[in-house]
């Protein structure tokens, strides 16, 4: 008698063995690892525009920084001003 308990049960078979477990392992798809990073990629790139600016600063380039917020003000109906240079 087989009582099956949502197909919990094992083979009818007594004489079945299933397959080793090695050649299990071995059918399985190989894990695809992909690294996480702490910093978004938006943060990465403010990071890399905030890193030019300074290097710029360094051998006396100025411009228009990024960061300086009050330079791009625009109107809610009028689109965003375009950053040129800043990448």
């Amino acid at each position: 008698m087989k009582i099956d308990t949502q197909g919990m049960s094992g083979p009818i078979d007594p004489n079945y063995k299933g397959r080793p477990l090695e050649e299990q392992q071995r059918e399985l798809p190989k894990a695809i690892i992909q690294p996480r990073r702490l910093f978004t990629p938006t943060y990465v790139k403010e990071l890399k525009i905030l890193i030019n600016e300074v290097l710029d600063e360094r051998e006396g380039k100025n411009g228009i920084s990024y960061f300086d917020t009050e330079q791009f003000k625009h109107c809610i109906d009028d689109p965003e001003p375009d950053y040129d240079g800043f990448h």
